[in-house]
């Protein structure tokens, strides 16, 4: 029976192992960081949607996969936007008063 009572060949494991983590955790801070630009994309398109509504003026978004809903109340024009992300839907609203001469 052969024992072996050796280290030769953990280093190689290890840094397999390693590197494998490292790989895991860069892909999840990779998804963070563009699911967070899906959210930053979804505010800055919901402004600019209720602002041009509100001007009276046609939008057109950014994103072709932007979902966008305006709605006209008590002179009030509020925009809802939703964007798909890495890790779910990114949703965001904004609210601006109507012109006056705007959009009627």
């Amino acid at each position: 029976m052969h024992w072996v009572f050796d280290d030769d060949g953990s280093v190689t494991i290890e840094a397999a192992l390693a590197l494998s983590s490292l790989v895991v955790v860069a892909a999840g801070i990779v998804g963070a960081i563009a699911t967070l630009a899906s959210y930053i994309a979804a505010v800055d398109m919901a402004g600019a949607a209720a602002r041009s509504h509100a001007i009276g003026v046609e939008y057109h978004p950014a994103r072709e996969d932007a979902q966008i809903s305006v709605e006209e109340s008590g002179g009030l024009v509020r925009a809802s936007v939703s964007v798909e992300a890495p890790v779910g839907t990114m949703r965001s609203e904004a609210v601006f008063p109507a012109e006056v001469g705007g959009n009627e």
